[in-house]
C-alpha cells in the first residue's frame, strides 16, 4: 500500500511506485531508509518537495518521512474512514500538500468501505 495515503495498489488499479523520500536532487540516497512505496498520485504531487505548509499555524514544516515517522501518530481516519486528517502540523501539511484527500480517492474509499477493505489496519 502507499505509505502516505495508505492506499492499496490492488483496490487503486496501478502499481505503485519507489518513492525518494528526500529527492535525489537534494542529496538523498537510493538506499531502503529513503525509498518508500507511493501511489502514483502521492508521488507525483510531493515531487521533489520535502517541505510543506500546515494549513492551520501557515508555518512551514517538513513532510511525513514514512521510514522517521509512524503513520498513526500524524494520521487518523474520519469517522467514516473516507478522510485522512493530520494529527500534528507534519500531518496537516503533508494532507495539504499531497492532496491526500483528493475528491476521486475519497469516494474511492467510500466504496472500499462498503466492500470491508477500507480504513487498512496498519
Amino acid at each position: 500500500m502507499c505509505e502516505y495515503c495508505l492506499s492499496k495498489s490492488d483496490l487503486l488499479g496501478m502499481d505503485l511506485e519507489v518513492e525518494h523520500v528526500i529527492p535525489e536532487s537534494l542529496g538523498g540516497a537510493s538506499s531502503l531508509d529513503n525509498l518508500c512505496a507511493s501511489c502514483p498520485i502521492c508521488n507525483r504531487h510531493k515531487s521533489s518537495r520535502i517541505w510543506a505548509i500546515d494549513p492551520d499555524t501557515r508555518r512551514r514544516v517538513r513532510l511525513f518521512h514514512p521510514r522517521q515517522q509512524q503513520w498513526n501518530r500524524h494520521f487518523r481516519w474520519s469517522e467514516d474512514g473516507t478522510l485522512i486528517l493530520g494529527k500534528t502540523i507534519c500531518g496537516r501539511a503533508t494532507v495539504e500538500a499531497l492532496q491526500m484527500n483528493r475528491e476521486r480517492l475519497v469516494r474511492a474509499r467510500r466504496l472500499w468501505a462498503v466492500w470491508g477493505e477500507h480504513p487498512p489496519q496498519i
